[in-house]
């Protein structure tokens, strides 16, 4: 449930329009040629491009949203005006440059690095989008610090990556003002993505963890928006997400989106999870795509880890400075007898530099042979965030160095090398080029590409080859060491995979990619070789795009709707033939109808689910009294329950018609007896001996799970057990059951929360043809028929009902309306959304009749 504090926050449902940032004209949605802008803004074919001719269909286009621009800005040495350039390292131009420029149409919104003054923002804007199709967000600097180095480095960052919010310097404790900055941020985003989108043709595409209220602007403005999430960063288990105070609404934005990807299935599993254990949804896979049905829409999750971009890469491998830097770390290391261990990572305190450096020490203390020979160059990256825990870090890291060295240099000899100052490409490649290892150890990173680019640097060229003394004929060798806690490691079968907490464990990794075989180094190298070069960040981007484009292939024939306020936006999706029952509509067709059918399920229906208390209010009883003196109503309860049960609960109701365990047992009223309608063979219930044991041992092993013995099913119900391992504990359950019962005269059925095992040829269907067919015998043909449901079991009612009309049991003017509770595919024409609106229904309906019976009394 969204808290009421945010229920306003930034009117997200408000419905007023948006405010379109400083900008002094409408940033047109269609850009004709490179720097030329097409004034065909509301034209109503503006999604064409105007240098196309007509019979040509015109390219995709993606608007690609993070939160920096891959732009790179230099003041002018004159201080006026700014000189922009791409950023080649930046994913997101290596995304396009893999998706091919003839292939989609690429738009990209986000910050920029450097402070734009306020009188500058509009010039800046139209240069970056004539020259880059880039469009600038520009935040206040102070909104911006509450924003990046506030809620997303100090808050949602150490979170995701495992790290739980103790104390004030363990990740730091949750900050409503930095939460609403965040939400500010990605408003202000929104607004900019709403100044260039097409929506009814548009792909949009954010990434990672600094928008992820996005997509709640976005389908709140357009419904049908095609949207795709990918998150870079881990995904944390349930146990750790769940301290988030606002855990709801971010699950709930992202859930927003048509399709959200993730590098890992751990990641994807633990936000399913998520949602699972705090929204209730369930998810299932159907041909190999895991969807999450949320109000209609089905919620794609992608599971792909990130490539590199082989081209760039490449590029720099066939640089003369490159060779230069190649030659030069030869001199300094292999001509001294030195072999290289390689590190490379971000400054910060996930990367497990400390660990690393241990390790290191580890193996110089148990292996004194390699003093003097091995060397660990460890390439430490300038941290992205700021503060104390940063500087801890660089300080660990320069004393553990400086202790290694004073420990175990000799003169001309140092075992460890620390870079800490920025490197170009080229000399890090240099660096993959030289050192017989590459280590990662992060103690939790969401990809980390490093491993990649090492595989690839490794391969290298001919020049290159001539540079490090190899035959041309050479099998190429490369060796990792992993952690698996990192993204990439489920991808690098041949690397040593290393807990990097374990010191020792990483230590004896270093001891054996020293001492393996050459053959083993080759075979290890080749087969990541296969994988890292055909998955590269093309690879990564068109599948992700195709993926989308499938999952939101469907839009244009949903009806849809947004309900709910703030952060809890979401959109209902219907299928055209599907829709919300009116209630003036069935209130009006009940008042001119005579002879009226309605059947009501119990369970989910009449009374919630998640009701301890499950026997009904005295106000429900009054208002099927209600029904039931209407002379015009047959009013049939059919429910799972045991007829004992229903006898007692349902005692007032004395012209209740009730159906007991699916329609094995019926009675048309209080105070005639029970009938049944299923043949003998059926009736027998020795299978009970056979299926009550499987039973048991499943209620034994799954804690909060019970058994409900009835006179002719049994029901194993799950509602009070975790719902993850209930889940799973059910599906083995009916595998089981299905499996020892095979010749028994017996249908074994899941439910919500159940596992149900009954009678061949029962169901809630034949109560429906039961009741109809009774009608028809006493020469009542219905007009009017209402039956509501809320599961499976409810189906069989719906699909008699439906297929009854224009048949000889129904008036031919007949108005049927067959309900479901909820969103969900459903053989029903109708749904309401919940328990509350039924008993509304119901009362509704009961005062028409209550109506009816006053003015017939005053006649």
């Amino acid at each position: 449930m969204v808290s009421r504090s945010y229920s306003n926050l930034l009117e997200l449902a408000s419905g007023e329009a948006p405010s379109f940032g400083r900008m002094s004209q409408r940033i047109p949605r269609v850009m004709t040629v490179a720097g030329i802008i097409s004034d065909l803004d509301d034209d109503p074919c503006d999604s064409v491009c105007s240098d196309v001719s007509s019979s040509s269909v015109p390219r995709d286009r993606t608007i690609i949203v993070a939160n920096q621009l891959p732009i790179r800005v230099q003041r002018k040495t004159d201080s006026k005006g700014w000189i922009f350039s791409w950023d080649e390292d930046s994913l997101l131009l290596q995304l396009k440059d893999g998706l091919g420029d003839d292939d989609v149409d690429v738009i990209y919104v986000g910050c920029l690095r450097e402070e734009i003054h306020p009188n500058e923002q509009d010039e800046v804007s139209q240069v970056l989008l004539e020259s880059f199709k880039c469009v600038p967000t520009f935040l206040p600097p102070d909104l911006f610090s509450r924003f990046y180095h506030g809620f997303c480095k100090q808050q949602l960052w150490p979170l995701f990556h495992y790290m739980l919010p103790l104390s004030p310097d363990l990740g730091g404790r949750f900050d409503r003002s930095l939460w609403q900055a965040y939400v500010s941020v990605n408003k202000i985003f929104a607004d900019r993505i709403l100044e260039v989108i097409n929506p009814e043709d548009d792909f949009v595409w954010v990434h990672d963890y600094h928008l992820m209220v996005l997509p709640s602007f976005l389908r709140k403005r357009f419904n049908r928006v095609k949207l795709g999430f990918f998150l870079h960063s881990p995904f944390p288990s349930s146990e750790i997400y769940k301290t988030l105070p606002v855990r709801e609404d971010l699950l709930r934005a992202l859930l927003n989106s048509d399709l959200i990807g993730f590098h890992t299935f751990d990641y994807a599993r633990h936000f399913l999870s998520c949602c699972s254990r705090m929204l209730g949804l369930s998810y299932e896979s159907k041909r190999g795509y895991i969807g999450i049905e949320y109000y209609g829409r089905t919620v794609s999750i992608k599971i792909l880890p990130v490539g590199i971009h082989m081209g760039q890469l490449q590029s720099v491998l066939s640089l003369p400075e490159t060779e230069t830097k190649v030659a030069e770390l030869i001199k300094q290391f292999s001509d001294q007898g030195r072999i290289m261990l390689l590190g490379v990572d971000d400054m910060d305190i996930f990367k497990g530099i400390s660990l690393k450096l241990l390790a290191m020490e580890q193996l110089l203390v148990q292996h004194p042979e390699w003093r003097g020979k091995v060397v660990l160059v460890q390439i430490a990256n300038p941290a992205r965030g700021r503060g104390k825990d940063v500087k801890e870090v660089q300080a660990e890291t320069s004393a553990t160095v400086k202790r290694i060295n004073d420990s175990f240099g000799q003169p001309g000899y140092e075992p460890v090398v620390l870079i800490d100052e920025p490197l170009h490409f080229f000399e890090r490649i240099a660096y993959y080029l030289v050192a017989e290892c590459c280590l990662v150890t992060a103690v939790r990173d969401g990809m980390n590409l490093i491993p990649y680019e090492y595989i690839i640097s490794r391969q290298g060229n001919e020049k290159l080859d001539k540079v490090l003394g190899l035959e041309t004929s050479t099998n190429k060798k490369s060796m990792l060491i992993v952690s698996e806690f990192i993204g990439c490691s489920p991808s690098l079968s041949g690397a040593i995979r290393v807990n990097p907490w374990n010191i020792e464990a990483v230590a004896d990794a270093m001891e054996c990619a020293l001492e393996m075989a050459e053959p083993e180094k080759q075979l290890r190298h080749e087969k990541h070789y296969r994988y890292v070069s055909t998955h590269d960040v093309g690879y990564w981007a068109h599948s992700f795009l195709q993926d989308l484009e499938r999952t939101c292939r469907d839009h244009v024939r949903r009806r849809c709707w947004g309900i709910g306020f703030g952060l809890g936006f979401r959109v209902v999706a219907l299928d055209p033939n599907f829709r919300k029952l009116s209630m003036e509509h069935i209130v009006s067709a009940y008042r001119r109808t005579r002879t009226r059918a309605i059947l009501l399920d119990y369970d989910g229906t009449l009374m919630p689910q998640a009701s301890l208390d499950k026997s009904p209010s005295s106000k429900s009883i009054e208002i099927l009294n209600s029904l039931c003196k209407d002379k015009n109503n047959v009013v049939f309860l059919v429910s799972a329950r045991s007829r004992k049960t229903l006898s007692e609960w349902f005692a007032p109701c004395e012209k209740l018609g009730i159906a007991a365990e699916h329609g094995y047992f019926l009675r048309l009223k209080r105070d005639v007896e029970w009938e049944t309608r299923v043949p003998v063979a059926v009736a027998d219930c020795s299978w009970k001996q056979i299926a009550e044991p499987v039973m048991k041992l499943y209620t034994e092993t799954t804690d909060g799970s019970t058994i409900e013995d009835k006179e002719t099913s049994l029901v194993w119900c799950y509602e009070d057990a975790d719902p993850d391992f209930g889940s799973c504990q059910a599906k083995e359950l009916l595998d089981h059951l299905e499996s020892v019962l095979a010749n028994e005269p017996v249908s074994v059925k899941s439910g919500q929360n159940i596992v149900e095992v009954k009678p061949q040829g029962v169901s809630k269907g034949l109560v429906a043809e039961r009741l109809l067919s009774t009608m028809q015998e006493r020469g009542m043909l219905p007009d009017f028929v209402l039956c509501i449901g809320d599961d499976r079991s409810d189906e069989d009612m719906f699909e008699v009902i439906t297929s009854s009309v224009a048949g000889p049991s129904l008036s031919p003017v007949a108005e049927v309306f067959a309900c479901t509770v909820g969103r969900k595919p459903s053989k029903a024409k109708y749904y309401l959304d919940d328990t509350v609106e039924i008993v509304r229904l119901m009362q509704g309906l009961a005062s028409v009749s209550e109506q009816t019976l006053t003015v017939s009394s005053g006649l």
